[in-house]
């Protein structure tokens, strides 16, 4: 058969090339550093592609460009803060405000999604599923653009600093409540590795092999505070929950004397009872309760969006993940 015939692919958005820097060095600074980053995020990231699911790629040169850029201007500071005179502990660790700028980057993405977003709670949850897909197809793919940067400022930050999703001070009262005067520096190690792990089965059947370990640790770093120091790819799902899905969770407030729009009937009225709020929650509701909608598209979207929840580290015991969860066990 003809090409024709078989119908035409969609067509590939090609590799971004690698950019013209002439004589100038993008580690020179922070600023001709993120001037070279910003296009390869933008590509990865905001692109528009036939598939949410992927990222489009950028040129190997570029890449590779890329990690040698990050490589150089985290050395160069690492050196220049080894030969400052200043003590140890009013140095930041070299990498930090490149990692403070991508997570800016990230919180930037997630507000302008947000503001995407249709004003229609019925259409909503069409929005969002590809939205998030993109994204996060966008986040994995920058992930690995920026690995110099896992591997050398957050390994360190979560590991030598203390800084990572779960520190000492997270699991310090459990240990002091069960470490006993007698228990060995192995008996003590051991409870906080089971603090850890108690801590990741919140996330996932950890026991089912190493990729649902890793990726149960991925939700649990989504659901850190912005102070913790996580992986890109959970630095960019934890900006997308605080920017793009707690705003729709979030039950709006009015103001005492005026009447609000689409007000929920009081409960002690004659109307029906009040239903949820935030605007996901109500869009939820719809979806799961509609007669309009087919039920196997309706077990879909339920599925995709209790996917996301999770994986931006909204935690299972909240009340959207629950009603999610316990329609997907009956269905």
């Amino acid at each position: 058969m003809s090409s024709t015939a078989k119908g035409k692919e969609p067509a590939k958005i090609p590799h971004l090339p690698n950019p013209s820097t002439g004589s100038a060095n993008p580690s020179a600074s922070l600023s001709s550093l993120w001037a070279y980053l910003t296009p390869a995020l933008d590509h990865i990231v905001k692109s528009s592609t036939n598939d949410t699911n992927k990222a489009p790629s950028i040129d190997v040169d570029y890449y590779s460009g890329v990690h040698s850029a990050c490589y150089n201007y985290i050395t160069s500071q690492t050196e220049a803060y080894n030969a400052s005179s200043r003590k140890s502990d009013e140095v930041p660790m070299s990498g930090t405000d490149l990692y403070d700028l991508i997570d800016k980057y990230f919180g930037d993405t997630c507000r302008e999604l947000l503001l995407g977003a249709p004003q229609d709670d019925s259409d909503l949850i069409h929005y969002i599923i590809p939205c998030f897909n993109r994204y996060s197809a966008g986040a994995q793919s920058a992930n690995r653009l920026l690995n110099y940067i896992n591997r050398h400022y957050v390994k360190r930050g979560a590991i030598d600093e203390d800084k990572g999703w779960l520190t000492v001070a997270d699991i310090f009262e459990h240990v002091a409540k069960t470490a006993k005067v007698t228990d060995t520096r192995e008996q003590l190690a051991k409870k906080l590795r089971e603090k850890r792990t108690d801590e990741l089965k919140k996330w996932g059947d950890i026991d089912a092999g190493p990729e649902a370990l890793a990726d149960a640790e991925a939700c649990a770093q989504a659901a850190s505070g912005v102070d913790r120091i996580v992986p890109i790819s959970a630095l960019a799902h934890r900006r997308f929950r605080i920017e793009f899905v707690e705003p729709l969770l979030a039950i709006p407030k009015f103001k005492k004397g005026k009447k609000a729009k689409n007000k929920i009937p009081n409960s002690k009225g004659s109307g029906p009872p009040p239903g949820p709020k935030g605007r996901l929650a109500r869009a939820v509701k719809e979806l799961l309760e509609s007669s309009d909608v087919e039920e196997d598209e309706r077990a879909r979207q339920a599925s995709e969006l209790a996917k996301m929840l999770r994986k931006v580290g909204v935690r299972p015991d909240h009340p959207l993940r629950k009603k999610l969860g316990k329609y997907q066990a009956v269905t």
